[in-house]
């Protein structure tokens, strides 16, 4: 069993706000965390036919029905249980918990906006980071490349199934099925195509022009079909960072997947050996770096202010993490070996920006930690643990 970084901050939670909300990708472990954690909670899922017919036939006598408190499931398919929350904590005749969860996260934001702002906790479940990976002791340590290839998603690791079938199944009836029906996708094939080119900017800055040029469609139809995407919880944008500092700077939103298994899978990519020569590598590696730091952020409840650097003339830092009082800056080599020429980026910007503290760390695929010019240099395996987010 993995052990969850959410759990602490989800317990909180629910002990202080009387409706919490759980979203996240299909398969994150969302219901599995749930009822681990809430085992007396009546437990209802809007997904099964007939538990909707019944939530539908007496949305009151659902709630009041509750002893200690719900977990409803896939809340969103039924937007109208929404009001009867809102009446039931408004009036407050016990302390009823109620907790929500769902996988289209701008249907459920929607109607918490409308009728619960104020009166919910919003918590955020991505599939594993590689400490929840190790928790769980009968998965055996991975190279870099396997861990990459074969995804954080727990349910296969939880019943051993062959990823490449797991994931193939995934994309075909999640993304494909559940994101098409939202956006009404007629073509099939176009939106596989859509997929395709987004796995194929992985990691690079977002052109949509292009896209939309290459499937003959407007771009204003490849960003509403990319903002499904990302509410879905399949990709994310990371913005650049330009604040206060007269350099010509890129102003393009860099593209990611959330899961690596995902776009290696997109790419056709078919081993982690294949994955350890692909010429995304590099892209697919960064990008791990970059999730696990918003899964680790995530845990406790807070959404990180990210950002990657890009100057025009060549200066390049993969990922900045703003806080209060300081810049992170980290770099993500796949290399096992470490060079100093890989840490110009890092030591430029040292240079650059002199107002605010900088921290400055190299991820690589190596093992050894060390410290070079202020630069922290340290494994894929333990980053984390640099940045005392938890």
């Amino acid at each position: 069993m993995f052990k969850r970084q959410l759990t602490d901050t989800l317990l909180k939670a629910v002990a202080s706000f009387p409706v919490t909300v759980l979203t996240g990708p299909r398969q994150s472990g969302k219901t599995t965390l749930l009822r681990q954690s809430f085992p007396d909670f009546t437990y209802v899922s809007l997904e099964s036919p007939d538990q909707l017919m019944m939530a539908k036939a007496d949305p009151r006598g659902l709630l009041e029905s509750c002893q200690q408190g719900i977990i409803i499931d896939e809340a969103q398919n039924y937007p109208d249980l929404f009001s009867y929350i809102q009446e039931v904590v408004d009036i407050g005749k016990r302390p009823l918990k109620i907790v929500l969860s769902g996988s289209q996260n701008f249907l459920l934001a929607e109607k918490i906006s409308q009728t619960l702002a104020g009166r919910a906790a919003l918590l955020e479940l991505l599939p594993l980071t590689y400490a929840e990976y190790r928790s769980n002791e009968s998965c055996v340590e991975p190279s870099l490349f396997e861990f990459l290839y074969h995804g954080a998603y727990p349910r296969p690791y939880h019943e051993n199934l062959p990823t490449t079938i797991w994931y193939d199944s995934y994309i075909r009836t999640y993304l494909e099925r559940d994101v098409r029906s939202i956006i009404n996708v007629r073509d099939l094939s176009q939106f596989q195509l859509f997929l395709k080119y987004c796995a194929g900017q992985h990691g690079q800055e977002f052109n949509a022009s292009s896209i939309a040029t290459s499937l003959g469609m407007s771009q204003t139809n490849v960003m509403h079909w990319l903002s499904i995407l990302e509410a879905s919880y399949v990709v994310f944008r990371l913005p650049p960072f330009y604040k206060n500092y007269k350099k010509r700077l890129s102003k393009r939103s860099k593209l990611y997947f959330y899961d690596t298994a995902i776009v290696s899978h997109l790419l056709g990519i078919e081993s982690p050996e294949h994955l350890a020569i692909h010429a995304s590598r590099g892209a697919i590696f960064e990008g791990f770096v970059i999730t696990e730091v918003i899964k680790t952020y995530y845990a406790v409840g807070r959404r990180p202010s990210l950002y990657y650097w890009r100057e025009h003339v060549g200066l390049e830092v993969d990922l900045l993490i703003e806080t209060v009082n300081r810049l992170i800056a980290m770099e993500a080599k796949s290399g096992m070996t470490m060079s100093m020429e890989q840490l110009t980026g890092l030591s430029k910007l040292q240079d650059t920006i002199t107002d605010i503290p900088l921290e400055s760390l190299l991820v690589y695929a190596g093992e050894a930690a060390r410290k070079i010019n202020k630069i922290e240099i340290r494994s894929w395996r333990d980053f984390i643990a640099v940045l005392g987010i938890l």
